[in-house]
Order: structure tokens, then sequence, then C-alpha cells
């Protein structure tokens, strides 16, 4: 056996165990669907973090615009009635004007935050230096985790254009996220 130390830059990302026997297109293969797992896990965390405190994503054609634009336009987020998390909701506006404002209640924003946490931890980088190896299992597991807690929060599930609900069904739009060098 075999323990690669893979990382970006000077930063460790990530303990992999593997054989000298394994081609190395397969190794490459695992390796970036392993570090690509640990980069969607930290973008639904992050976004998470937002759904926790102001809701749902408001529909694309009403994002960042102010209450008198979306009255002035006679918009109407047709999703608002139908993703209400479970046990109500509270109002907390989205400074940035990209969620609803319609936030979970306290008890379903720590289901929330407590599995984000616990996602993080399963594919943190801080595992490389206590010796623990990552696999794409771990990496999936804590998708899943993630992708339970909004199941338990939003049963109905997130608007189609939710960038969670994108992550979770893999048309996630990261153009523009690339890191060229």
């Amino acid at each position: 056996m075999v323990k690669l130390h893979i990382k970006k830059g000077d930063e460790s990302r990530f303990l992999y165990e593997t054989t000298v026997d394994i081609p190395i297109d397969d190794l490459m293969k695992d390796a970036v669907a392993i570090y690509n797992g640990q980069l969607k896990v930290e973008r639904i965390c992050a976004d998470m973090d937002f759904l926790a405190k102001h809701g749902t994503m408001l529909p694309p054609n009403m994002v960042g615009l102010t209450d008198d634009q979306i009255v002035d336009l006679k918009l109407k987020d047709e999703w608002a009635d139908k993703c209400v998390p479970s046990g109500g909701f509270v109002e907390n506006k989205d400074q940035l004007g990209r969620r609803n404002g319609n936030a979970p209640n306290e008890k379903m924003a720590e289901v929330l935050t407590k599995t984000m946490q616990e996602a993080k931890d399963m594919v943190s980088k801080k595992l490389a230096k206590q010796g623990v190896c990552m696999t794409q299992a771990k990496v999936k597991e804590a998708i899943d985790i993630l992708r339970g807690a909004v199941m338990i929060v939003y049963p109905m599930n997130l608007p189609p254009h939710d960038p969670i609900r994108m992550e979770f069904e893999n048309t996630e739009d990261l153009e523009g996220t690339q890191v060229c060098y």
C-alpha cells in the first residue's frame, strides 16, 4: 500500500491510499473525483448557511431587485408558497437580495447547521494532518447527509433554480469557478 499526499500548492487537501499496481489514469480519475467532491461539499455548505438564515433562492428574474422594483415589475416568487420549511418559517430578509427571507425556524435551521458541520468534518483538509485517508465513499456520504438534512427541512424539495438543488442534481453552473495557472 502507498499513501499519496494530495496538495493544491502548499495546502494539503487529502491523503489517498492506493497500490503501486493501479493504472495512472484510474488513480487520477479517483483523486480528481475526491477533490471535486470536497469542493462540492464546501459549495453546498456555503449555500446551506444562507438557506438556514434566509430561506430558498429567489427566481433568477428577481435576484438583486429591491422590494419596490419587484412590486413595480409585478414579479412573484411562485416557489415561496410551494417550498415552506417544515415547522414554518421566520422572516429574515436577505440583504443581498438573493433569497426569499423565509428562513426555517430555529429547530430546523439547527438541523441544517449541525449537518453542515458534520459533512465538513467528514471531508476536512485537516484529516490529512491526522493521517486519515479520503475516499469517494466518504465524500458521497457527506453529500448524502447534506441532501438528507435538506429533505428533512424542505420535504417538497427546493426550487429548481436553487444552487443547493442544482448541486445535488449535478446541474450546477460552475463557469468562471475554474482556477487557471
